[in-house]
């Protein structure tokens, strides 16, 4: 993208701020942001975790939020989804019970970034990174296959709600969608 993602604006809001908005309507327990402190972050909205290991990509954000969760459940929401609903992580939420959580299925992909991990997958989540596995795809697929994770087939209509921003283009169509 050539930018900071979470500092693009949808309807005049930065997409960090768009995405807390969109988790605040599910009434959490806590709520993380993992990144680096900013100066707009407010403390008291939130908890900033840092992620676990730099350079290691979404993982080791999910890590550093897992390690700091208090309840049995995390939903993981990527800045760069713009089209996500509240009504749809809510249904993520009520697939999820126990020692399972619910990662959307998108054709022969997983949608990791917007799923919810059981808290009991830390140790699995810590191992995949100390062995430098990064990618979330393997991780959700493990998951699934070690019956910690569900996976939830996405329909045809939610399927828009997965663009994710990647480059000038995905911008575009999200700016057509949002005018």
């Amino acid at each position: 993208m050539g930018r900071d993602k979470a500092l693009i604006r949808i309807d005049g809001v930065p997409l960090w701020e768009r995405q807390l908005r969109i988790v605040e309507q599910l009434a959490p327990a806590q709520t993380f942001l993992s990144g680096a402190p900013r100066a707009e972050w407010d403390p008291a909205r939130f908890i900033v975790v840092t992620d676990a290991v730099a350079d290691a990509g979404p993982l080791a954000g999910l890590v550093a939020a897992l390690r700091a969760c208090v309840t049995p459940h995390l939903l993981a929401l990527a800045v760069d989804l713009p089209n996500i609903t509240s009504t749809y992580l809510e249904r993520l939420l009520a697939d999820s019970r126990g020692d399972i959580g619910a990662v959307p299925k998108n054709q022969n992909n997983f949608e990791p970034v917007a799923a919810v991990y059981p808290r009991s997958c830390l140790a699995a989540a810590e191992q995949a990174l100390d062995q430098r596995q990064y990618a979330l795809q393997t991780f959700a697929a493990r998951g699934v296959a070690e019956g910690w994770l569900i996976a939830r087939p996405v329909s045809p209509e939610e399927a828009p709600l997965f663009l994710n921003l990647n480059t000038p283009d995905d911008l575009a169509v999200v700016a057509r969608h949002h005018a």
